[in-house]
């Protein structure tokens, strides 16, 4: 009941017409009926004024609308004496307006779910005890205290022991993720069952949640191209309209005829279809992990023939891992990893990880160093079990150990060498892997119209076109600096051409492109201004899914507004031979725009989501396509 008494406020136009219509309906009973016919006339003539100097202020700011069809219809059946129908025009106009507004409301659910979220406050540690501050206080170094089942409010580092947070709105993972002293905690994430503390490691207006949620804010506030070019079929619609209600009277004699057929001519299907699906679009790309920034971007997307890619933690991961061991003997390949890994502990290198985390792996034991020093750009120097331990690029190991020898590699390789006790002990390889379902991302994107790929990296060309080779890319450009790739982008001729980048080099690309999307899973480039969309799980299918987004909401819109135009334009037909009465008409169209506002909700995609989440597809939302790479 609160919730009907509260509708009942939001749209107190509508509420006020019904209300017109049972005191209508009580005067009639009472044998009032001239008056009946009075309070319609006025209460419709009122309105057909108030939405006229809507209409002309929309007409300065040069916007032609559909809202002349509905006052001329009010106007024409009240001057013919309908002044039932003239009340029914009126709910159909103020109604389709409460009708927009709720299925906007409905369709932004899971973008205002974001927004809802944010986190207002946080628990800051003062004086071994808490005090609660606004968040945009919160400074970097500071130490705040997390409670069960709060959201993170901004991104830090763990100081107790451990902790599990819920990322499912940030990364999409659906499974808590267990989280030890010193690992980074982001924003928005939410707490499991114990109090944990943290360091803050970004004030709020920089953290990830809050850069996604500025994100969400500009998309809810967009409008498509596809929207405005529904808001140009209003000047021949109208005067189809006004050409058939006239030819009508003219044939008949009777002007009835043409109050008739304006009662028919809805603008519901132009004025509510296009935005609701739109909207519906965005709000399904933000439940399945993507902000599209607005409704022309998906406009955009459902055009796109070419795809552009960066390489580097883009169609890879952007981390290196171990890909084979070649020790020499004496040395065996356990102990030759064993020995780097307890080396690396020391050092910054971005390989120290991976090294680390194959070592552990396999089983193998680390030791402490009792000594260790890096040597930037070179590699490290540890004292293991009383052995020198080298690791680093060959020039650097060749001045420890004399014997040491280049080893082969393949184009996306890269070798670390090591000698152990002055001796040339063997070569650790490593490379970047290829995402999984990067190559069934690609043939999606194909089956999607997406058939031009290209690839643009500042990668030495070897690595570049050994990638390429793999996805089955032809077209690559290599060695490239930020505005070689922004010329190249310039110069395609296959438009729209989406730009697909990680964000931290590739702003300027992105901007360029018709639809840049940035890879934004690690926080960096979720801020980033200059990308349309930003995928905020690490996984490339998501670009697939935002074109195939795209796709569906343009195709929804457009059948949305051709479902009322149609069926408007054959009961105008009929009404002009004088088949439906005016009354009969106004009820009728009614039951027109409901049908068009529900075709136009199906963007939201709920079954739509349903349906390709049976089907065989790569990326986290289903089982991927294993691909094996060797770089």
């Amino acid at each position: 009941m609160t919730r009907i008494a509260r509708l009942a406020r939001r749209y107190w136009v509508v509420t006020l017409t019904l209300g017109i219509g049972l005191v209508g309906i009580v005067l009639a009973l009472a044998g009032a009926g001239w008056l009946v016919q009075w309070l319609f006339s006025v209460y419709a003539l009122a309105v057909a004024v108030w939405q006229g100097v809507g209409m002309v202020r929309q007409m300065a700011q040069g916007r032609f609308g559909l809202d002349i069809l509905a006052i001329t219809a009010i106007v024409a059946t009240v001057l013919v004496g309908e002044y039932v129908a003239a009340l029914l025009v009126v709910l159909m106009l103020t109604g389709g307006d409460a009708l927009e507004d709720y299925a906007n409301r409905r369709a932004k659910r899971e973008l205002d779910a974001l927004l809802t979220r944010a986190p207002q406050f946080a628990h800051l540690v003062v004086d071994g005890g808490y005090q609660e501050v606004p968040v945009d206080q919160v400074r970097v170094g500071d130490a705040l205290l997390v409670r069960p089942s709060e959201i993170v409010p901004v991104d830090g580092v763990l100081i107790s022991a451990r902790g599990a947070f819920d990322q499912a709105s940030i990364t999409g993972e659906s499974i808590p993720v267990e989280k030890t002293t010193g690992d980074e905690v982001l924003s928005g994430s939410v707490n499991g069952q114990e109090a944990v503390e943290l360091r803050a490691t970004s004030t709020a207006a920089s953290s990830q949640y809050q850069q996604i949620v500025a994100l969400v804010a500009q998309a809810a506030e967009s409008k498509a191209p596809v929207v405005r070019l529904a808001d140009r079929y209003a000047v021949p619609f109208t005067v189809f309209s006004l050409a058939l209600g006239a030819v009508a009277w003219w044939a008949s004699g009777d002007p009835v005829r043409f109050a008739e057929v304006l009662v028919l001519a809805t603008p519901c299907p132009l004025l509510i279809a296009a935005p609701v699906a739109f909207i519906g679009g965005m709000s399904r790309g933000a439940r399945n992990s993507i902000i599209v920034k607005s409704g022309g971007v998906l406009e955009q997307l459902a055009r796109a023939r070419t795809a552009v890619f960066d390489k580097t933690g883009t169609l890879t991961y952007g981390a290196p891992a171990l890909s084979a061991v070649r020790p020499q003997p004496p040395f065996d390949a356990d102990e030759l990893l064993a020995a780097v890994a307890s080396a690396e502990q020391y050092s910054s290198h971005v390989l120290a990880a991976s090294f680390i985390r194959a070592a552990k792996d396999r089983g193998l034991e680390l030791r402490e160093a009792a000594s260790a020093q890096e040597a930037a750009t070179n590699g490290v120097v540890a004292e293991i079990d009383g052995r020198e331990v080298v690791v680093g690029k060959f020039a650097f190991v060749a001045e420890h150990a004399p014997d040491a020898v280049r080893t082969a590699i393949a184009p996306g390789e890269l070798a670390v060498y090591v000698a152990i006790g002055g001796r040339y002990a063997g070569a650790l390889l490593a490379s970047d892997r290829l995402r999984e379902n990067a190559a069934a991302t690609l043939r999606e994107l194909s089956a999607l119209g997406v058939t031009n790929t290209m690839m643009l990296t500042g990668d030495a060309r070897e690595t570049a076109e050994h990638i390429a080779a793999e996805l089955g890319i032809t077209n690559v450009r290599a060695e490239c600096l930020p505005a070689d790739k922004v010329a190249e982008v310039a110069g395609i001729a296959e438009r729209p051409v989406i730009m697909v980048g990680d964000g931290v080099n590739d702003a300027p690309v992105l901007a360029a492109a018709d639809v840049g999307i940035a890879m934004g899973a690690k926080g960096a480039t979720a801020a980033s201004e200059s990308a349309d969309a930003v995928i905020l799980v690490d996984d490339i299918h998501g670009v697939a899914r935002a074109v195939r987004i795209g796709t569906d909401t343009v195709r929804i819109a457009l059948q949305s507004i051709w479902l009322g135009i149609v069926v408007s334009v054959v009961l105008m037909v009929i009404a002009a031979f004088g088949f439906i009465p005016a009354t009969a008409g106004a009820l009728i169209q009614e039951l027109v725009d409901l049908a068009t506002i529900l075709a136009a909700l199906r963007a939201i995609g709920g079954r739509l989501d349903a349906r390709e989440a049976t089907e065989p597809r790569a990326g986290p939302f289903a089982p991927a396509t294993p691909s094996s790479s060797s770089g």
